[in-house]
């Protein structure tokens, strides 16, 4: 009887699984798919390219949100389009423009509406 096959995703998807920027990956690690397997190794033992990666960026469009604390949604309205780096999310966490003050009024409005919401239907409940 064979061994099943291992499941293989796209550099793309694995890439946003290890919460980094496929473009700043090294090209090996873009050119090829990505066993499970090798996604697990990489996640418990990261190599230092994905250390650095995951310290410095430039980090994805989600990461940058939640560093900032604000939605996507918040960052495109602030005009943010592009990555950043973890020095550009300080300096803008240092000095925050008004919209990034407004995108995290929002964010707690959000949050706090939402644990209402739950609150109320686990008393329901």
């Amino acid at each position: 009887m064979s061994s099943p096959k291992p499941q293989m995703m796209k550099p793309q998807t694995a890439a946003r699984k290890l919460g980094v920027l496929l473009s700043a990956t090294p090209a090996e690690f873009q050119a090829g798919m990505v066993s499970r397997d090798e996604l697990n190794d990489l996640q418990a033992n990261p190599p230092q390219w994905l250390a650095d990666l995951r310290r410095n960026g430039p980090h994805p469009r989600q990461e940058v949100a939640r560093r900032l604390g604000v939605s996507a949604s918040g960052l495109a309205r602030g005009g943010v389009t592009e990555p950043l780096t973890t020095e550009q999310i300080r300096a803008l966490l240092d000095e925050p423009p008004a919209w990034l003050v407004a995108e995290r009024e929002t964010q707690a409005r959000v949050r706090a509406e939402n644990n209402r919401l739950k609150a109320r239907a686990a008393d329901e409940a």
